[in-house]
Formats: structure tokens, C-alpha cells, sequence
């Protein structure tokens, strides 16, 4: 049996469809998967035990080249996928793009989401068995599951989370790291400020008194991630709250010596050892969030726009603290009432969030 799971971005998602590797391979122990996936996430699965083969789609690139190579750079893509013969594609994405590949991947049968769900009406063209999704399946990952269950049925039961490995060079380059920081497996918290929209973001004021709450106050460490010179930027600002912070980021506090580290930026597997080294993460509606609990790292994570219950990472080493406001969550990209939304979030709640993981209660929601 070779299934071919379309799922191309973003990185959440990507991360929020591993458990459909877990069920395939505990419904058929010898079956082959491949993933077709964007090329900027596709080093998260080039090297899992339960993926044969990962099939790099370079859309931005052929897009920024002009039409001509975006339709020789699919046709090249398409022509690798008819190759294999999959006997089963499983359309995760559920739009036009993801449509296109799924429609020519040669497979007899094209399983997707039915009309209710497709993000794109063209996607319902390229799927010939179209998966109507059970309200109780609310979880972005239960939905995925169904969609294979249907595929494949069994009586597999599979963990929301993962699996994700942690690549043995990347964690190797990050013990490295973290002992010239000086900082020990399983001692700091990852902070994330940035997120994908603007209306997911945490007020940076917020993230400054929280992080200064943490270091200063409570003598934590905690280390600072960013994807992008923006989310540099405000990690900056962040780390600059701190007061009383040496050249090395060493802050001495009354708890104890806390620490606050700017980390440097790495690849992708190197990101996926930090946050399996990592004791707890903090962040909003973000890929690292959701890597964090697929490597078995609790979080608190913080959603205003999107829904907590359909996105946050399920399970009681998680924390998901939804917005205070009655028109969340909405999926709008922008909204006048963004500075309102954003402060019904108060650090007195995420802080408190964080305490108590940190002090072993187990709760999903506060």
C-alpha cells in the first residue's frame, strides 16, 4: 500500500498532521507513506522514521520567477508523483493548490474534505471520496484523522500529538549551544513572540512584563526564539526589559539567577531539539507552540483570533488561554477592536498559566 498525504503548509498544519503518519503505519505496519509539502517545511520530515519519501514543492520560488517556471516546476512535481503509483492520496489542505497535486497524483483513490469543509471550491473537483467531518471532531487534528480513518478504517487509536523526532546532529548542535549559554536540558522556558497575523499577536507590552516577571522576579531562564527580523526586533525589545542585565544576559534577581538568552536563529531541526530541550514554551497560535507538544514539551499558548479548542495543543501538560472577548475567536485578519482583544489576554493569566505547569498541576484552560 503507498498513500501519499497532501499537506503542504503551513507549519502548524504540517505539525498538526503527524498523527495521520502514527494511525497509517499502526493500521498497515508495512505501508508506504510520501508527503508532499513546501520546501521551507519540509527538513521536519525529511528525516522521520515513518515518512519514505518527502516530495518539495517550491511555489514562492516559481512564483517569484514568473508564470513559465511555476507551470514547468508543477508539471516536474506532478510527473515525480504519477511515478509512484499511490494506491491512496489523502488531501489535508483542502485547496486549490493542494487540488492540482491530488487531482494529478495518479492515485485511484483522492480523499479529501467534502464541501462543507474545502477551503477552496476547486479542491472538490480533484478528490473523488469526500469526507463529511463529525461536529465532534472539532480538533483540526481529529478532522485530519478522520479523513484517514476513512481512507483506511481500523481500531488504531494514535495520540493528537506527533510524532516528531529530534534529529541526532540538531540536538547534538544544541547541547553545544546550550552549554555555552550555560543553560541545562530541561531547566529554561522558550518564549515565541511572533505568529503568522497580525491579530494573533500578543501585545509586545504584555511580553515585556512577562518575561521581565519571569527572569527578574522569579529567577527563571528563559530563552527568546524569533523566525523573522521583525520577530528579532521585538525578541530585542524583550530582552532589553530585563533591567539589571549583564553583557552575558546575566540577571541576578532575589529568586536566584535568572538569565534571558536572544538565541541565535537555526534550521528547522535545530528548532525541534531547542523545544524537545526545553521544560516549558510559551506562545500564541504559532508553528513552534505546536512543534513543542509534538516533542512531548508542555506549553501555554495564547489565542484571540483563532479557536483554542480547534488549534491549541490537546492534552493536560497544555495550557490554552482563549481571548476575553465575546466575538472570539473570529479568523479576521484584522479588526478594529485588535488593541481590545489583545489586552483581555493579561499577563496575570499567562503568568499564572505558567506557574502552574511549572508547579505540576494539570489543567487544559484557565
Amino acid at each position: 500500500m503507498k498513500v501519499l498525504i497532501v499537506k503542504v503548509s503551513a507549519l502548524g498544519d504540517v505539525v498538526h498532521a503527524l498523527p495521520v503518519l502514527a494511525y497509517l503505519h499502526a493500521t498497515i505496519p508495512d505501508v508506504t507513506v510520501d508527503w508532499l509539502v513546501e520546501s521551507s517545511f519540509a527538513p521536519l520530515l525529511e528525516a522521520h522514521p515513518l515518512v519514505h519519501k518527502v516530495v518539495r514543492l517550491d511555489t514562492k520560488a516559481w512564483r517569484k520567477a514568473g508564470v513559465q517556471s511555476s507551470v514547468i516546476g508543477s508539471w516536474r512535481v506532478i510527473q515525480q508523483l504519477r511515478r509512484q503509483k499511490y494506491d491512496v492520496t489523502l488531501d489535508l489542505q483542502g485547496n486549490s493548490k493542494s487540488g492540482l497535486f491530488t487531482l494529478f497524483s495518479g492515485a485511484p483513490k483522492r480523499y479529501g474534505f467534502d464541501r462543507s469543509q474545502a477551503r477552496e471550491w476547486p479542491n472538490l473537483l480533484a478528490t473523488n471520496r469526500r469526507v463529511k467531518i463529525l461536529s465532534e471532531n472539532h480538533h483540526v487534528t481529529s478532522r485530519y484523522l478522520q479523513i484517514a480513518r476513512t481512507a483506511l478504517p481500523s481500531e488504531a487509536n494514535v495520540p493528537l500529538c506527533g510524532p516528531l523526532p529530534t534529529e541526532e546532529k540538531a540536538a547534538q548542535a544544541i547541547s553545544s549551544l546550550l552549554a555555552e549559554f550555560g543553560l541545562s536540558h530541561g531547566e529554561f522556558l522558550v518564549a515565541h513572540y511572533g505568529t503568522t497575523w497580525q491579530t494573533k499577536l500578543w501585545p509586545l507590552d504584555h511580553w515585556l512584563e512577562l518575561v521581565k516577571t519571569l527572569v527578574i522576579d522569579n529567577g527563571r531562564q528563559v530563552v527568546l526564539t524569533w523566525g523573522n527580523e521583525v520577530e528579532k526586533s521585538a525578541a530585542e525589545r524583550i530582552a532589553e526589559a530585563c533591567q539589571r542585565t549583564s553583557k552575558a544576559g546575566q540577571v541576578i534577581s532575589e529568586a536566584g539567577q535568572g538569565k534571558v538568552i536572544l538565541w541565535p536563529r537555526g534550521n528547522l531541526q535545530e528548532l525541534v531539539a531547542l523545544l524537545a530541550a526545553a521544560r516549558l514554551v510559551i506562545g500564541a497560535d504559532t508553528g513552534p507552540v505546536h512543534i513543542a507538544a509534538a516533542v512531548g514539551t508542555p506549553t501555554v499558548s495564547i489565542y484571540r483570533v483563532t479557536d483554542s479548542r480547534r488549534n491549541g495543543p490537546p492534552g493536560d501538560g497544555h495550557i490554552r488561554l482563549q481571548a476575553a472577548m465575546e466575538c472570539s475567536p473570529c479568523l479576521r485578519k484584522s479588526c478594529e477592536l485588535d488593541h481590545e482583544c489583545g489586552q483581555s489576554i493579561s499577563v496575570e493569566r499567562v503568568l499564572c498559566a505558567v506557574n502552574s505547569l511549572l508547579d505540576g498541576k494539570r489543567m487544559s484552560e484557565v
